[in-house]
Parts: structure tokens; sequence; C-alpha cells
């Protein structure tokens, strides 16, 4: 079976805009991060909260479908269950973390994919699953 990742809507922003920071450059490890999950036919996951917070960001449907299709092989669709959404609220609370974050720790884990990210809340979440970040695949 292929690697599955699941990256968070903050490393989909750092791909599809240039984000680099000096010494952090955030889009060009989106960028070699998704080359190399495309030569190697690895999966990406990415949800319906993926898409939810990219649509925060002020992109349309249309602009977001036209930056996936570039990767469209490699993609792979999930919906985000009530069950699930029900565990994000309550570790959300519990742990002092955006409910988003909870989420896509969840939807990481649930589909055995490594969730991949930059941002520090996933350490308070890593019973639910161990993140890593996109500079240490590549």
């Amino acid at each position: 079976m292929a690697q599955k990742y699941y990256m968070d809507t903050s490393i989909w922003l750092d791909f599809f805009e240039n984000r680099n920071e000096p010494n952090f450059p955030k889009s060009d490890w989106a960028h070699k991060l998704l080359d190399k999950i495309v030569q190697n036919n690895y999966l990406i996951i990415y949800s319906d909260v993926v898409l939810l917070e990219i649509s925060v960001a002020d992109y349309s449907p249309y602009e977001t479908e036209k930056l996936f299709d570039k990767i469209k092989s490699v993609l792979l669709f999930v919906e985000s269950t009530e069950k699930q959404v029900r565990k994000a609220k309550d570790l959300s609370m519990k742990r002092n973390v955006p409910r988003g974050d909870a989420l896509h720790a969840i939807l990481a884990r649930d589909n055995k994919a490594v969730l991949v990210t930059l941002d520090n809340h996933f350490k308070k979440l890593l019973d639910i699953t161990k993140p890593k970040r996109p500079q240490d695949i590549i």
C-alpha cells in the first residue's frame, strides 16, 4: 500500500502561495514534498475541513480545484464524520487547540496517514497522531 500523507491547511497555503520567510522556506518545502509524493506515487488525503479552511483564506472552489488539478493523480478526498467532529470539539475544549487542528489530527489518524504540519498546536495531540514537518520528509 502506498504511503499516505495528510497536510494541514497551512501546508496547502504554503504550496499555493509564496510564503517563504527568511531562513524559513515554507513554500519551497511544500513544493519539494509534493514533488516527492507525486514522483513516488504516494497518496495525499485531503478533507472537507481543508477545503473549508482554504475557502476562508479567500480561495473560490474554482481556484482550489484548479490548484489541486496539478496533483489530482495522488489526491484522495475524505469527509469528516459526525463522530469525528464531536471528538474534535471535545479535544479542542479539553486541550485548548483549534477545533480544525483537532479534526485534522483525527482525520490523519483514522486514515492511517502521516500528518504534515509546521503548527505547534499538534504537540498537544501526540496521542492522536505524531506529526512530521515537511523538511523532515523531503
